[in-house]
């Protein structure tokens, strides 16, 4: 009878899994007698100088290897990466943004992780909720870190209301026991008005920075709200003087924290800047860039990058005319990086297009949630030069495909332009600005920003 295992994918040229003949199709079995329940048990009960593994191959032989691998990996790649199912989310956050999504996306852009493993392989922000106490043993005992950990709010009732989820407060001792065994964390909260905020936020911080220095970084993010919130708990953006309040408060407690640990440790992100009118804080006080997945310190490092790759270009008269799309967020911000290329690069003229998120309505103004359908029809008949730049957080991750699954191609042959797909670097941007995918990175400026 065939046993389950864990299906090979494919097997490293030379390594000692393929001196061994070992193949795609083969199933590994266990290890010194353990089955690996996933890519962390199988990396665990490798780490010794010799193991006794377990193989079954193709045709159904069953093959016992003892490895000499001295704490090196055997070369294997398996067919799911995690080498086990993803655990989806067991909560019903007031402020998910997957519940907010229309019908008929693929089907991937529904489900709701909420998986701890995905926090050590991807950086995923987990609730704790659907964990126990096993999982996190097993964390402690293999030293994995850091786990990030989206805590919303630390009074438990609270956060039992907000994650619609009875065991969301008891999740939150978890915490206590990782801080005991000096694991790394980052926290998260996303800031609803009226719920969080305020007080709550208060508590929610001070809480939270008992736990310093395992607790590296907390970030405050404002809600997302899209257009599709029909029957869903009503929630309210954020205004220009909500956003002052929240950044004043964060700020309060970054000098408090800074003057007792050295740290910054809790970070508005670059939206709450935006919306508040606020300068970007200087370098020094995002603490080395811990949260830019959340948006923290993206344009300060994206400024920082602008400036140094131009103060290491000479300029020149040549002339190019091209276009960028963004968010209605970073617009302004692109506009000044803009401002700066030109005066090394007058002739570059680029058409700055900030695109009106339609398809998730107007309250979303980030680019990375745009989608193809809105590109096109906002940009059709615009002048667009000889290549659109567009940021690659508009793409499904390695790929060249939007959220509403237009792709680039189509993108081209609409607009009829090339598009090129820019980097989240400052110097990225530059080169992209100044030089065409085929060419030698070098600079750019002069913009026009053109209202849609």
């Amino acid at each position: 009878m065939r046993r389950q295992g864990h299906v090979i994918k494919s097997v490293d040229p030379g390594s000692i899994a393929d001196e061994l003949g070992l193949e795609p199709g083969d199933r590994l079995l266990s290890i010194d007698g353990h089955d690996p329940e996933d890519i962390f048990d199988y990396e665990y009960y490798l780490e010794n100088e010799s193991v006794l593994v377990e193989v079954q191959k193709a045709d159904g032989e069953e093959w016992e290897l003892d490895i000499e691998n001295d704490y090196q990996d055997l070369g294997l790649t398996f067919e799911n990466g995690l080498m086990s199912e993803y655990r989806s989310c067991t909560n019903k956050c007031i402020f998910c943004f997957i519940d907010q999504m229309p019908p008929g996306m693929r089907d991937t852009l529904y489900f709701k992780d909420d998986d701890s493993r995905l926090s050590f392989l991807q950086g995923n922000y987990i609730t704790l909720t659907n964990m126990k106490e096993k999982d996190i043993d097993r964390i402690i005992r293999f030293h994995l870190s850091p786990i990030n950990i989206s805590v919303h709010t630390t009074d438990p009732e609270l956060r039992c209301r907000m994650l619609h989820n009875r065991f969301a407060g008891r999740s939150l001792k978890y915490m206590d026991r990782l801080y005991a065994a000096g694991t790394p964390m980052n926290g998260q909260i996303v800031l609803c008005r009226g719920i969080n905020d305020g007080e709550q936020l208060e508590r929610t911080i001070r809480d939270l920075s008992r736990y310093i220095p395992c607790m590296e970084s907390v970030s405050v993010v404002p809600v997302g709200l899209s257009r599709y919130r029909e029957g869903l708990y009503p929630l309210e953006p954020f205004t220009a003087e909500d956003a002052a309040r929240t950044i004043d408060q964060i700020e309060r407690w970054q000098k408090r924290l800074f003057a007792e640990h050295g740290t910054h440790f809790v970070h508005a992100s670059d939206e709450f800047y935006l919306l508040a009118g606020r300068p970007m804080p200087e370098e020094e006080r995002y603490d080395g860039y811990p949260q830019l997945e959340n948006g923290v310190g993206m344009i300060r490092l994206m400024t920082e990058e602008v400036e140094g790759t131009l103060a290491d270009l000479d300029g020149d008269d040549s002339a190019e005319e091209i276009s960028i799309a963004t968010g209605l967020l970073a617009a302004p911000c692109l506009a000044g990086f803009l401002d700066r290329i030109r005066e090394k690069f007058p002739n570059r003229k680029v058409h700055l297009y900030p695109i009106r998120n339609d398809f998730f309505g107007d309250l979303i103004t980030v680019a990375g949630l745009i989608t193809g359908g809105d590109l096109i029809r906002q940009l059709t008949g615009k002048e667009l030069g000889s290549r659109l730049l567009l940021p690659d957080c508009m793409f499904r991750s390695g790929e060249e495909v939007f959220l509403d699954d237009v792709t680039r191609e189509q993108v081209k042959t609409a607009l009829q332009v090339e598009v090129d797909i820019v980097k989240s670097s400052g110097q990225d941007f530059v080169n992209a600005v100044l030089y065409p995918r085929s060419e030698k990175p070098v600079s750019y400026a002069g913009y026009e920003l053109k209202e849609i």
